[in-house]
């Protein structure tokens, strides 16, 4: 059986894009699809979508002022230039034939199919450990590492003149959100807690200890 092409994607995302560059990419459209015979039955006229464009260059002009109406016409005029944009891109996507060279005719470019491999993640740390009231508890917190799936934390007691724990006992943590409680304690101890992050890639070493006396 014949392999179906894969299709070509267009690289829209708006999320992060200024004002000026979301009219860039509008304009560029709007040069790479007036008579290209490529692309014949437009979903929007053209000729509305290059007013809808110089309306938006204006409202970009007006809101270097700063001013909260002016700002709120350009945002307003950009939503419907993007939601033009959006719809050229399903159109364009798919009747570009799977050709590269007649969907670049365009003016859009292809979103990247190439795939980031995994990194390691950056190695979290114990940021503080508060004892509250209740006896025989500790509170680390935790600092978080993008992309954790989750972590683990470990602790003992430390031995004699500070040497290292003979023993951990060790708890999961699923999140950095909130301070993990370590309970079961015992008072007058001096404890050292590591932590290490888990990711895609398996776990980060321990990081180094932290230590807190148990009142």
């Amino acid at each position: 059986m014949a392999k179906v092409p894969k299709l070509i994607k267009a690289a829209i995302n708006f999320n992060k894009s200024l004002p000026e560059q979301v009219l860039s990419q509008g304009q560029a459209l709007l040069k790479g699809l007036i008579g290209n015979s490529n692309f014949t039955a437009m979903p929007v006229d053209l000729n509305i979508f290059k007013t809808d464009l110089d309306n938006y260059a204006a409202a970009i002009a007006e809101a270097k002022d700063g001013g909260k109406k002016a700002i709120t016409l350009r945002d307003k005029q950009g939503e419907m230039v993007i939601r033009t944009i959006k719809l050229l891109a399903t159109y364009v996507e798919l009747n570009c034939k799977d050709d590269m060279n007649i969907f670049l005719s365009s003016g859009f470019q292809p979103r990247s199919t190439v795939r980031t491999a995994p990194q390691p993640l950056d190695q979290p740390t114990i940021l503080t450990i508060d004892q509250k009231s209740t006896p025989g508890q500790l509170l680390a917190s935790v600092k978080p590492v993008r992309k954790a799936k989750h972590y683990e934390l470990r602790y003992g007691a430390v031995g004699a003149g500070g040497a290292a724990p003979a023993a951990w006992s060790t708890l999961t943590v699923p999140n950095a959100k909130t301070a993990v409680p370590i309970n079961g304690l015992t008072p007058g101890t001096t404890y050292a807690i590591q932590v290490r992050a888990y990711g895609q890639l398996g776990f980060t070493e321990y990081s180094d200890s932290a230590t807190r006396m148990v009142i």
